[in-house]
């Protein structure tokens, strides 16, 4: 007999038609919506994971720990060691303030001429094991 596959669900995953936040980037001034909503817990891990990147700490009003620091660490020389410290950076805040995800990869592409970087982050949800990608570009 073979045994069934259990796929594990969020809770608020099964209301239909209820918005569980909001979503980033915001909406443009003078459209109809400023703030897009979300409505699985899929998308909503994703705006908190890039909110998290994008704040530093101390940016956040009674939570002065929130934040990943990653400008701070942009601002420094691209080397081998500034890398690493990025992707410590980025997995060390995310086991703290996001215990739902699990980093898998982390990818920096150094643009030198455009004065660019972008960071390609794998990771994947605890609960249902499904894989994620974001990419943050600095510029």
């Amino acid at each position: 007999m073979p045994i069934p596959q259990v796929t594990r669900v969020n809770p608020l995953d099964l209301q239909k038609n209820i918005a569980i936040g909001i979503s980033l980037p915001f909406g443009r001034s003078g459209t109809n919506q400023l703030f897009n909503k979300t409505y699985n817990t899929k998308d909503q891990i994703k705006s908190n994971f890039i909110n998290l990147l994008l704040t530093n700490k101390g940016e956040r009003i009674l939570n002065p720990e929130f934040g990943s620091n990653l400008r701070q660490l942009l601002f420094e020389n691209i080397t081998s060691i500034t890398e690493e410290n990025i992707k410590d950076a980025i997995i060390s805040s995310a086991n703290i303030y996001l215990p739902e995800i699990q980093v898998v990869n982390i990818t920096l592409n150094n643009e030198y001429d455009n004065n660019t970087i972008n960071i390609t982050i794998d990771y994947i949800l605890r609960i249902s094991g499904t894989s994620e990608q974001i990419t943050i570009s600095f510029q």
